[in-house]
């Protein structure tokens, strides 16, 4: 058997593997008791409670999960926002592949149908010693609190605390790569690109989604060289080289987008000049027309406000957890999962929900009196690079810990023949969300 047949085979194989095991298959025989809203979600009860702030895929995945594996907690989630909105797959929205209702669900769905309750609100504090988490619609009290906060962005090393020049980042040039207004600015400005240069930034760390900004720049490149447009992507890498998928990515851009995608790796923007449209590197000045910047990435303000950060290897501002446990350090009973963890696993939707589940089924044992185990993460990552026909490239990977506690990638293979994998033909990706979708809301 060829290589690439194992490899082809192997993705399928792994897409049904992670559909069965995230699948529903039985259901859950969890009565809902009906109770007063002061006593079910501000008090804690007769039952060990369980409070995730954050509704993206590690939230999600735990909310869940942890009432599955332990039926008798009460859970709650507090998520600011009123719906959810997928960044896996955004970057084919982008580009008109998907709808938005492909991307969109409901908070109130996955609470009511996987029996946890959901608390619309921002986190703001945490009282530790009385276990109250302070939100915008009053306290809550846990007896264990999880963080499935995700990314923040840290514009540092581009702004040096510059305010004014990082608001402007944000609002005119954003990253998209925190759901919402961000890939509706983005879709616009590739929608009404009439030519020149358009510039992507690829951050160094560990940052969210490794692969994401590589593909983007190939869906934007696809849909230029469809519309007859004359423009180019920029991308400018602050790394030496693609951190992921380089085979696959890289023989795209030259063999798909020649004439339409410049890589440039280790550009580092040391100044920006946004009145005349024109980032500074070490080497060069390169012009835009438009762009998106993706600054480095931070774990979110509430974490900062409550002490619970130090920096690592990856990123400045990291959260301070034990990488065994996932509890803060200095805590029994506060966590912190998904993209907000420090460790150098993928920040990444797969993972995240992997994560979730995982620290769940800690949580559980916990309150059943067992010795919770780590157990690795896993990322499963598609990689879209070209819409007529469509070609896929594919990554999957497990983790683990050496003696001295070093994080070391297990079990890993990519798929990158994109000529010949049939991964695009196949539509694996699209199956692969909407199998993740029904998991966590249905």
């Amino acid at each position: 058997m060829k290589r690439r047949d194992l490899l082809k085979g192997s993705a399928f194989a792994i897409l049904a593997t992670l559909t069965a095991s995230y699948a529903d298959t039985e259901k859950s025989t969890v009565e809902r008791v009906e109770t007063s809203e002061d006593t079910k979600l501000s008090k804690k009860g007769k039952n060990p409670k369980v409070v995730v702030v954050g509704g993206g895929w590690s939230g999600l995945a735990l909310a869940k999960h942890v009432k599955r594996f332990a039926p008798q907690c009460d859970v709650v989630m507090v998520e600011k926002r009123d719906q959810f909105i997928s960044c896996p797959m955004s970057n084919e929205w982008l580009v008109d592949l998907v709808d938005l209702d492909f991307l969109t669900h409901s908070y109130l769905d996955a609470s009511n149908n996987n029996h946890y309750d959901f608390v619309q609100a921002e986190a703001i504090d945490v009282d530790q010693k009385k276990q109250l988490l302070k939100t915008t619609r009053g306290d809550i009290e846990y007896d264990y609190l999880v963080f499935a906060v995700g990314i923040d962005y840290d514009y540092f090393e581009w702004t040096k605390g510059d305010k004014v020049l990082e608001r402007r980042l944000r609002s005119e040039y954003p990253a998209g790569f925190i759901p919402g207004s961000e890939h509706i600015t983005i879709k616009e400005k590739i929608q009404n690109f009439k030519g020149g240069n358009f510039i992507i930034t690829v951050p160094e760390g560990n940052y969210r989604c490794l692969a994401a900004p590589y593909e983007r720049a190939c869906l934007i490149a696809d849909y230029f060289k469809r519309h007859q447009i004359k423009g180019k992507v920029v991308i400018m890498d602050e790394s030496n080289k693609i951190r992921i998928k380089d085979e696959g990515f890289s023989s795209a851009f030259s063999e798909i987008y020649k004439d339409y995608i410049d890589y440039m790796p280790s550009a580092k923007i040391l100044s920006f000049d946004l009145e005349k449209k024109i980032v500074e590197t070490d080497f060069d000045e390169i012009s835009f027309e438009d762009a998106t910047f993706y600054p480095n990435v931070k774990s979110p303000y509430i974490l900062e406000k409550l002490g619970m950060v130090k920096q690592t290897p990856y990123n400045r501002v990291e959260s301070d957890i034990d990488q065994y446990s996932y509890k803060v350090k200095g805590s029994d009973h506060i966590y912190v999962c998904g993209d907000a963890r420090p460790m150098g696993f993928s920040k990444s939707g797969n993972t995240a929900f992997s994560e979730g589940i995982n620290v769940a089924q800690m949580i559980a044992d916990e309150i059943h009196g067992k010795k919770p185990i780590w157990r690795s993460p896993v990322t499963t990552c598609f990689s879209l690079l070209r819409t007529q026909p469509q070609e896929c490239i594919s990554l999957y990977t497990e983790y683990d810990y050496d003696k001295k506690g070093k994080m070391r990638f297990k079990n890993s293979m990519t798929d990158e023949a994109w000529k010949s994998n049939g991964l695009g033909d196949a539509r694996v990706a699209y199956a692969w969300a909407e199998s993740m979708y029904q998991n966590m809301f249905y």
